[in-house]
């Protein structure tokens, strides 16, 4: 029992310096999700023409008329990656980009269970959506700065 009373606070101010490091990697996740969701998005704007095909022929988006799901995809593409690269409502960007990225996978199931790269891409950014889902956007984020000014009064 003594020496774990010597370790342990020792282990406890390791983990306290390398408390910045892990901010940085909030920062870093959110701005590789948005970057890959976002220029997805771009990708669909360049020739709306092709991305309407593309719904229509490709994508079986359940439940939604394909011009409907093309703009809501599309949409959900630009519109929420800067937010969760500058940390502003990052949760609800992070739960939206969770959605938009099942609705991928389900829509585009019959392509991509014969891609294992595409498929393991989406895996990957849904479990680092998660990630910023259950931890937060963590101190480089508008969210906490925010929340630090309205806390302070």
């Amino acid at each position: 029992m003594s020496r774990l009373a010597i370790v342990m606070p020792l282990i406890d101010r390791v983990l306290g310096w390398l408390t910045p490091l892990a901010h940085v990697i909030d920062l870093v996740i959110r701005l590789y999700v948005a970057d890959a969701f976002f220029k997805s998005g771009l990708t669909k704007i360049r020739s709306w023409d092709a991305t309407l095909y593309l719904f229509s022929n490709e994508y079986h988006v359940p439940l939604l008329p394909t011009q409907v799901a093309a703009f809501l995809g599309t949409f959900g593409e630009l519109a929420l990656p800067p937010l969760l690269a500058v940390g502003l409502a990052t949760r609800f960007a992070a739960l939206g980009l969770t959605v938009v990225n099942i609705v991928a996978v389900i829509s585009f199931w019959h392509v991509l269970s014969g891609n294992e790269a595409a498929l393991a891409s989406h895996v990957y950014w849904g479990m680092l959506l998660l990630v910023t889902l259950f931890h937060g956007p963590g101190k480089l984020s508008l969210d906490h700065w925010i929340w630090r000014r309205i806390h302070r009064r």
